[in-house]
């Protein structure tokens, strides 16, 4: 197994000169820096990292700190360590892909936008599920609160920002009245880690928020008919819809 030598590093994080000046919260930096080195393929696949010395001095920082930073990057499921052999980068499969750091890096590295276009097909398919289900069993005091999450959005649709919002608690609205908690906490680590992205949230042309205003009604109207299968199509139909209006061009098709 190889082990990369910090001095031999082309233009990533151990680039040569590249050794970072120690800062706040050091173990935060020693650990976001490592994940990128390991997602962007900088350190590979079935490589071991760096001896503790080495890192130690690149990142100017103590030993415990590049130990706890290994410790934390171990559990999300980027390296094994085993004692007297080292640190070895584990395979993608073996990655905590929902994990916020390791998901914040892969969209801070997504040229592509793979890893959006599959986020959106992930969103799609348990927002999908969840509305059905919120149609399925939905109470009129639930209804009622949607129904005034979509009366927002009407009232904002001319302030983008706030549009944007109350289009966001439309979906938390519809991912609580699921009452499916495993796919909302899944979801809501997506959603949010996403509109942290620049490529997610581009600047749409005024006709766009209309769009998806009148996908957010059919939503609405389909689980007020307490209808499951109109409601998750309306669902799925909306989120990829959305993301293909939003997303700029690039090599890879979506």
């Amino acid at each position: 197994m190889s082990r990369p030598r910090l001095t031999d590093a082309g233009g990533g994080i151990f680039a040569q000169g590249a050794a970072r000046t120690p800062v706040a919260r050091l173990g935060v930096v020693v650990v976001h820096d490592l994940v990128t080195a390991i997602v962007t393929g900088e350190i590979a696949e079935g490589s071991m990292l760096p001896i503790e010395s080495e890192l130690s001095t690149h990142f100017g920082v103590s030993r415990t700190v590049i130990r706890e930073s290994i410790k934390r990057i171990e559990e999300k499921g980027l390296v094994a360590v085993v004692q007297g052999s080292g640190t070895t980068v584990r395979t993608r499969e073996s990655w905590n892909v929902l994990d916020p750091v390791v998901l914040q890096v892969m969209l801070e590295n997504d040229a592509s936008l793979g890893v959006l276009d599959d986020l959106a097909v992930v969103r799609s398919a348990l927002e999908g599920a969840m509305a059905a289900a919120t149609a399925a069993r939905r109470s009129d005091g639930e209804l009622d609160r949607l129904r005034a999450a979509y009366d927002h959005m009407v009232e904002t649709i001319d302030r983008e920002d706030e549009y944007n919002d109350a289009d966001m608690l439309f979906h938390l609205a519809v991912m609580e009245q699921s009452h499916i908690p495993l796919a909302e906490s899944i979801t809501r680590t997506l959603y949010s880690r996403a509109r942290e992205s620049a490529r997610f949230t581009t600047n749409p042309s005024p006709d766009v928020f209309q769009q998806t205003l009148d996908e957010h009604r059919r939503i609405l109207e389909a689980i007020a008919a307490q209808d499951p299968g109109a409601a998750e199509a309306a669902m799925r139909t909306h989120i990829m819809d959305a993301w293909q209006r939003r997303r700029q061009p690039t090599a890879r098709k979506p």
